[in-house]
């Protein structure tokens, strides 16, 4: 059989729009990825209306057997999007207890009705900045619960009088972190930062560093510049690291590592 000019050019569109939907398919993990990609409209959030941190948190209670227990769903049935956020009253950490109640000591927390899909530790620079902690505190407990994340909250105490050195500190963070647990994310947090959205996961990218914080109040919700990171991640960072650790404590809402990072062994 013959085929005109024309017809052969329709011939090898359609195989050219045949492999490429089969490349997509490949790509998004199966042809119910593929269409449910196209059927669902993206989801429009109200700012407008936020909610507290803590609605609904009381859906989650304890399963009555491990045995039984189902694997959390892959998107929380409690997301809601834009959160209340208020720093006109200081929680006391009593108080922050009292609404948390299933999380352990040392900051740890994993769902109690469902095994988590991803466990995720929050790293969090620190120096003598109570308020802020408490804040951070108040919302961040919450904020992860409504994720149905298994995590711990880590904070890294800098001792001594030299300049705060918050990012040497989260690299402290990351090590002593791994000592507990493979973990699949590591959140490196600032202490004055809380997240004001739900949907904002603090969870990892399978391939690629995620920044969480792109945007702030105050830049103006835009992202800041980052100065000479191209040129000194070599020489930064773990690469680098040395401190001494003078302790770690387990307190209910958090772990403490406290560290002189000022430290410089002496050569042998």
């Amino acid at each position: 059989m013959f085929l005109s000019r024309v017809e052969k050019h329709c011939f090898l569109l359609f195989v050219f729009v045949f492999q490429a939907i089969f490349i997509l398919i490949l790509y998004r993990g199966g042809p119910s990825s593929v269409f449910r990609g196209f059927l669902e409209s993206p989801q429009v959030v109200d700012y407008s209306k936020p909610h507290d941190v803590y609605t609904n948190l009381s859906l989650f209670t304890r399963a009555p057997s491990e045995d039984t227990m189902p694997y959390c769903s892959a998107q929380s049935p409690v997301l809601v999007g834009p959160l209340t956020i208020s720093f006109r009253v200081l929680p006391s950490e009593r108080m922050i207890m009292k609404r948390n109640p299933f999380v352990q000591l040392g900051g740890h927390y994993r769902p109690p009705h469902c095994f988590a899909r991803y466990k995720s530790a929050i790293l969090v620079a620190y120096r003598n900045q109570e308020k802020h902690l408490r804040h951070l505190l108040y919302y961040i407990h919450p904020f992860l619960q409504r994720q149905q994340l298994t995590y711990t909250i880590y904070l890294i105490q800098q001792v001594g009088t030299g300049s705060f050195n918050r990012a040497k500190l989260l690299n402290v963070g990351v090590r002593e972190a791994m000592k507990d647990e493979e973990w699949d994310c590591l959140v490196l947090h600032d202490i004055d930062l809380v997240p004001e959205n739900d949907y904002n996961l603090y969870i990892c990218d399978e391939y690629y560093p995620k920044h969480m914080a792109s945007a702030m109040d105050k830049f103006q919700y835009t992202p800041p510049s980052r100065h000479n990171t191209r040129k000194t991640w070599k020489a930064d960072g773990m690469n680098t690291l040395q401190f001494r650790l003078l302790s770690r404590t387990k307190h209910p809402l958090y772990t403490k590592i406290t560290v002189d990072i000022g430290y410089v062994p002496p050569f042998s």
